[in-house]
């Protein structure tokens, strides 16, 4: 045994975040997003991820609107993209986002990075008057650190919902992890799969191989299971249903151990503007 600490697995009482998630990132054609989405709310999906700068909220639209699944039963996320992070920005640009997914409010907003136009008290306003006028039913902030979460905490007067950052079984954030549910802040991972990267890891094999499943499905189970809600991207049905497959693979206490012992900090997204 490594003597490394494992995170306890708990999960925050935030009833209406799904345990799963569709990402959208990169699924930037028309026919093949939509279907994608479709085929997640059959599925069984009821989280759906979406960005300003990902050009798929009109997809997103589209797809809920060709869906068989009640809008009301689908959470919806998207992000404000940096450049749009001043006062007057955030409060236009979201009005086109709405738009483009053709619904009254999301369930989930993103302050996408800490850059660009971002200003913690100018930007964090127009979010907290989009969540007073019931157009956002929950702030978030995205990419941020410690000392960011901090300063949003402050300026908010609506509750800091979730934190979306890149965790994934080699790249952990513990200590931010921890420091968002010491503060009843949700993490929700991106690149959970570090981008395919943990299907070359033997490790995750073998842990699949003790349960029958893949190693993607692994690294989505540990994820959920840290409380940490994972938003996988996937374009096949295949992929789409084996990553929700995931929602019923329970790991045991060395499976962690070992998973603990992967973590090299390796982030598969790092902009020059990010904050750390």
């Amino acid at each position: 045994m490594s003597g490394l600490i494992i995170p306890e697995v708990v999960r925050l009482d935030m009833e209406t975040l799904p345990d799963i998630g569709l990402g959208t990132f990169q699924n930037t054609y028309r026919d093949e997003c939509i279907e994608s989405v479709i085929t997640a709310l059959d599925e069984g999906y009821r989280h759906v991820d979406t960005a300003q700068v990902y050009d798929t909220e009109p997809f997103v639209g589209e797809a809920l609107e060709e869906s068989a699944i009640d809008r009301d039963d689908v959470f919806i996320a998207t992000k404000i993209w940096n450049d749009n992070l001043a006062y007057n920005d955030v409060l236009d640009s979201f009005e086109e986002s709405l738009d483009n997914l053709g619904i009254e409010a999301v369930d989930l907003l993103y302050v996408h990075w800490p850059a660009g136009a971002y200003d913690a008290a100018e930007t964090l306003a127009a979010f907290d008057e989009l969540y007073d006028a019931g157009k956002i039913r929950n702030v978030g902030v995205s990419n941020f650190t410690k000392p960011l979460l901090d300063e949003a905490l402050e300026q908010l007067d609506a509750p800091l919902y979730a934190n979306q950052i890149e965790v994934h079984p080699l790249c952990h954030q513990r200590d931010l992890v921890e420091y968002c549910k010491e503060n009843d802040v949700e993490v929700v991972a991106y690149s959970p799969l570090a981008r395919g990267r943990v299907i070359d890891v033997p490790e995750l094999w073998d842990i699949g191989d003790k349960y029958g499943c893949t190693a993607a499905q692994v690294s989505l189970a540990w994820l959920r299971e840290l409380g940490i809600t994972p938003i996988p991207m996937a374009l096949t049905e295949r992929y789409i249903t084996e990553n929700y497959a995931s929602t019923e693979l329970s790991l045991d206490a060395d499976d962690h151990e070992t998973i603990a012992e992967l973590d090299e900090n390796r982030r598969t997204i790092d902009p020059e503007y990010a904050p750390w």
